[in-house]
């Protein structure tokens, strides 16, 4: 099965709703592209990094099932939103 190469992360306050709001200037926090880095996290699933942010990401669910932002694990209070990001670079909605 192939994997995307590269994924949009978006960090966003725990009370958004919408991935389309997450998406919206001022929706994230911090938003980074991540890229395959060809290694399996510790959760089983295909690592991406980038921009200080590593994550384990299920491609099939496009779900991220471990993520550290500057080494450290997501402050309470956030969540992530993921894109997958197509060959030119720009993220699928």
């Amino acid at each position: 099965m192939s994997h995307p190469q590269s994924y949009e992360i978006l960090l966003v306050p725990g009370f958004a709703e919408d991935t389309t709001d997450a998406a919206e200037p001022g929706g994230a926090i911090r938003s980074a592209v991540v890229a395959a880095t060809g290694e399996t996290g510790a959760s089983g699933y295909p690592r991406y990094s980038g921009e200080g942010i590593v994550a384990d990401i299920d491609p099939a669910t496009r779900t991220v099932e471990a993520l550290l932002v500057d080494g450290a694990e997501l402050d309470y209070g956030l969540s992530v939103r993921i894109k997958e990001k197509n060959a030119e670079g720009k993220a699928d909605s």
